[in-house]
């Protein structure tokens, strides 16, 4: 399993034809204009990975200068499902800002952005900086004190997704924009009960009901990296090779556990964990 998870960390995704340069400061400032608009911006050119995160960075600077401080990071396109849908092999990252995790229950109109979208999610809580070092799920699991359930929102931005390829997911922000979080879980301090909670994340069930008990969705916990905790440990050396690391306290999103869904109005979704002892359901309302 561990082979299959390192030989990802070490692949290079393929750049296929002339590449775009990072997008200049009027072009990012239209972008971020258009995504505090909630209106679609146009798609751009394809950029390969370094320029790309060049653009990330740009656009996340109007990002805080709007949202201010950083809570955390989210990890995206962990999923095989995910990758396959943007046309890449590897995952990519971006920034959660304060303001853009809300409470669960929480209520918000379907067109809460340009391209809205709902998915089944998690968080965990950064305990230490050792977390910078974490280099298996088991070693993650030592450097962090919640696990929280998750919906994350996110919002797609452009004017036709389906263009989008890995790199333009990475030059968005990964399209974070809002996410509901449920009652956060301890990481039990006993070693083998930390060892019961890291089998249970792997073969957790995960299912997304709407307010009929329908249920609309599904994942499970080794959809994401083989384990889920290991989209940490990937997400370490993604931004240590941008010199940034974690920090006690910040919030970590791992991913997309089911499909990406298009909210609708009058719509409740529910997402449970189905084999995660003591994990409680966690719920979005759309007005």
């Amino acid at each position: 399993m561990q082979k299959t998870f390192f030989a990802l960390l070490m692949g290079v995704g393929l750049i296929a034809g002339a590449q775009a340069a990072c997008l200049t400061q009027a072009q990012v400032q239209t972008m971020a204009d258009d995504y505090f608009a909630k209106k679609p911006t146009p798609n751009f050119a394809a950029q390969s990975d370094k320029d790309a995160a060049c653009t990330r960075a740009r656009f996340n600077k109007l990002l805080a200068a709007h949202y201010g401080k950083v809570v955390g990071y989210k990890a995206g396109l962990t999923n095989p499902a995910t990758q396959k849908r943007f046309n890449t092999s590897q995952p990519t990252w971006g920034v959660l800002y304060d303001g853009i995790i809300q409470p669960n229950g929480f209520s918000t109109v379907p067109n809460f952005g340009a391209r809205p979208l709902f998915e089944a999610d998690m968080l965990v809580r950064v305990k230490d900086a050792g977390i910078n070092n974490a280099r298996t799920p088991e070693e993650v699991m030592q450097h962090i004190d919640q696990v929280i359930p998750f919906i994350e929102l996110p919002d797609l931005i452009v004017e036709a997704p389906p263009k989008l390829n890995g790199a333009a997911i990475n030059a968005i922000n990964v399209g974070a924009r809002l996410g509901v979080a449920g009652t956060p879980m301890p990481v039990p301090a006993d070693r083998m009960d930390r060892f019961v909670m890291l089998a249970q994340l792997a073969n957790m069930q995960i299912k997304v009901a709407d307010q009929t008990g329908k249920q609309i969705g599904a994942g499970k916990g080794s959809d994401i990296l083989e384990h889920p905790l290991n989209a940490v440990v990937w997400l370490t050396q993604a931004l240590h090779k941008e010199h940034l690391r974690m920090k006690p306290g910040d919030l970590i999103s791992l991913g997309s556990f089911s499909a990406l869904m298009p909210p609708k109005p009058g719509l409740s979704v529910t997402v449970s964990y189905e084999g995660l002892a003591g994990a409680q359901p966690v719920t979005v309302h759309f007005k």
